[in-house]
């Protein structure tokens, strides 16, 4: 970039623009970041994204030539929400916030036009014709979006159909993160737990009158011996799923190799039964195929019905496993640290039973089911085996055993 002369007065002022010049550029950054990561539309997400990392380069190109002048390093001044935060973008939502982003966006390049009749510094000026020119596009890509014709500028990144997708998905879910496998283990754990231990105390219980020595150690040893077999089953059957996942990926992969055009017409056949038209859907195959990765991958996740990313974390799950099934197994025991006799059965049977509740209405999370009927389904079931377990004890203590 040319360098020009110039006075210590007029470096000053020409120093002094392109601080205002990088504050702006960083203001800009952190707004269109702020917005982007709140908005509930994916693709206009991405392109406020797109229009933060624009802004972000323009900051660094100010920030290049300050230093080149021998500027001081600059320090942003302003909010990390930029102008996202303020009182009137927040009360006229993201239409208002755009709109006035539009119109900032007008000024900056009036300002930047001025600057270049003012600065008479030649790098500066260079810049600023790199600059000018984006602002005007986003201006217009501003425009667009507002006025729901958005069209991406000549030059601009594409909006990425995944990353779309996956932002899609996770505002529909408002934020929170969908459920993993280790929930779904954690709360069969938990029930596993309460459900045998619960029917093991009911039945020691019955066959001793409640008393605590005896129900104790039947009870703890139940609970680690459940915890143990539940920790251990989770990690091998998501060790298991994962081998032999990769199993069918190799054998996909030496399917691939060696017969690439059946390989082909196997996944475009899958495309076909879903409804795409057999020249769409050899079309596609065809792009897709141009990367033996991303074939691999596609023709897999058809033929497994599922990816690795899916597929659950042995060790989470052992552990979640584990871990619930011992504090579901602890909850009928715990009157028995304390009472014996009647008073134990009947408080373990009340813990127990408002215990299976709270796992069946927790089960709601990640069912569609509603947490009242799912809750009472589980105290039924709870209820039902505490009876039977404790009948039967009851009629083994009678009979000496």
């Amino acid at each position: 970039m040319a360098t020009t002369t110039l006075s210590s007065a007029k470096l000053k002022k020409v120093l002094a623009a392109l601080e205002a010049n990088w504050q702006a550029e960083m203001e800009g950054y952190y707004t269109y970041k702020t917005l982007a990561d709140r908005d509930i539309d994916p693709v206009r997400a991405q392109v406020l994204r797109h229009l933060a990392g624009a802004e972000w380069e323009h900051a660094a190109l100010w920030h290049g030539r300050i230093i080149e002048l021998g500027g001081a390093e600059p320090a942003y001044n302003g909010n990390l929400g930029g102008e996202a935060n303020s009182l009137a973008n927040r009360a006229g939502g993201v239409r208002m916030a755009l709109r006035r982003l539009e119109i900032e966006e007008s000024r900056h390049i009036a300002n930047y036009g001025k600057q270049l009749k003012d600065l008479g510094d030649e790098g500066s000026i260079a810049i600023l014709d790199h600059v000018i020119e984006d602002e005007k596009d986003h201006h217009r890509e501003l425009g667009s979006l507002l006025r729901g014709h958005y069209q991406a500028p000549a030059g601009a990144p594409k909006v990425d159909p995944k990353a779309v997708l996956d932002e899609l998905l996770a505002k529909r879910a408002q934020g929170r993160k969908q459920p993993g496998a280790w929930i779904g283990d954690a709360i069969y754990g938990v029930n596993d737990g309460l459900g045998a231990i619960f029917g093991i105390v009911s039945g020691v219980s019955g066959a001793t009158a409640g008393d605590s020595k005896y129900v104790l150690l039947a009870g703890l040893s139940g609970m680690i011996a459940s915890a143990l077999s539940m920790g251990s089953g989770a990690y091998l059957a998501a060790k298991s799923e994962r081998e032999i996942y990769h199993a069918e990926i190799a054998r996909e992969r030496e399917a691939i190799q060696m017969n690439g055009p059946e390989a082909r017409e196997l996944l475009s056949l899958y495309y076909q039964v879903k409804g795409l038209p057999e020249a769409d859907a050899d079309h596609m195959v065809n792009h897709i195929a141009s990367d033996s990765e991303q074939m691999l991958r596609a023709l897999a996740s058809e033929r497994l019905g599922t990816s690795e990313e899916a597929l659950s974390n042995p060790l989470v799950s052992a552990t979640s496993g584990a871990l619930s099934t011992a504090v579901g197994a602890m909850i009928p025991i715990i009157p028995f640290f304390f009472l014996s006799g009647v008073p134990a059965v009947v408080a373990a049977a009340v813990v127990s039973l408002a215990a299976h509740f709270a796992v069946g209405a927790a089960k709601s999370l990640i069912t569609i089911r509603s947490w009242w009927s799912s809750g009472f389904e589980m105290t039924v079931v709870g209820a039902v085996e505490g009876a039977v377990t404790y009948g039967i004890g009851i009629l083994l203590g009678k009979g000496g055993m």
